[in-house]
């Protein structure tokens, strides 16, 4: 692995110019084949998800990392123990149909595959978590402009310096994505992220990345950095890679998770996790 959590040369563009207009099956059908690269973009109007897969024996104690940590860790679904199928997509298979994977052993990344059938173990229980990628669509259609889609990168993410609520054997720092947004939109993006809890929510910090602990924003933890315009505001968003970092700090025997910026498509819309506007 390249410093930051980037991952070498390969490309981090769009995964396809027509991918926008997929059906979420016909996605994980093309991942299942090897395609590879970021899913901000892919298969619109339907919700992306964050995945991390532990063995049974670690399960409570990342189910309680998750109820204890809502923000970053919003949970959509939990498998049974060596199940790789999940509610959230029908006849989809957790162990091939992400774009790009990794793998875990003692708290270090030691692979990062297109397929995790090789490294499946019968007591893995998986965690979908909700994906900040999925309110991406209600922040455009409200005319909220998407720098690192514009710019076809995947989105920065950054390490804190605010630590999550420890759980069991569980500790670590809170992950953020970052999205500048001009201060005319700013209000907008607050209030149309707000709107969607399980799926990140609203921001958790707006400003200077300082008071984040974040000293560059031009050297994103994993992700790429995105251009911001001149007035722009960057807006930190709590992230589901938080529990690779828990991962890092508190070295479970082993783990599967996503490559960060590479999601599971699941066949759930993105209006079913929208809250009504009290407004």
């Amino acid at each position: 692995m390249t410093p930051h959590g980037r991952t070498g040369d390969r490309p981090v563009t769009l995964v396809d110019e027509h991918a926008r207009a997929w059906h979420p099956g016909a996605a994980r059908a093309r991942f299942r084949d090897g395609l590879a690269g970021p899913t901000a973009g892919v298969a619109a109007g339907h919700t992306q998800a964050n995945l991390i897969s532990v063995p049974a024996d670690w399960a409570y104690d990342m189910l309680l990392f998750c109820q204890r940590n809502p923000k970053p860790c919003p949970v959509l679904d939990v498998t049974d123990a060596g199940s790789a199928t999940t509610v959230l997509a029908d006849g989809a298979d957790l162990r091939t149909d992400l774009p790009r994977y990794r793998v875990w052993r003692d708290g270090e990344l030691v692979e990062e595959p297109t397929d995790v059938r090789a490294y499946w173990r019968d007591d893995l229980v998986s965690f979908l978590l909700g994906c900040s990628f999925t309110f991406e669509w209600a922040l455009a259609a409200a005319g909220v402009p998407i720098r690192h889609v514009e710019q076809g990168r995947n989105v920065p993410m950054y390490v804190t310096d605010r630590q999550c609520r420890p759980a069991g054997r569980l500790s670590g720092p809170m992950v953020v994505s970052m999205r500048p947004v001009p201060p005319e939109h700013l209000s907008t993006a607050i209030r149309e992220s707000s709107l969607l809890p399980a799926v990140h929510g609203g921001p958790v910090y707006c400003g200077d990345p300082a008071g984040l602990g974040i000293a560059d924003l031009g050297r994103p933890d994993f992700g790429d950095p995105v251009t911001a315009a001149p007035d722009d505001i960057p807006v930190f968003w709590a992230c589901g890679v938080t529990p690779q970092a828990a991962v890092t700090a508190s070295r479970p025997p082993f783990a599967i998770t996503h490559a960060p910026g590479h999601m599971f498509l699941t066949d759930a819309r993105d209006e079913q996790y929208r809250v009504t506007d009290a407004a």
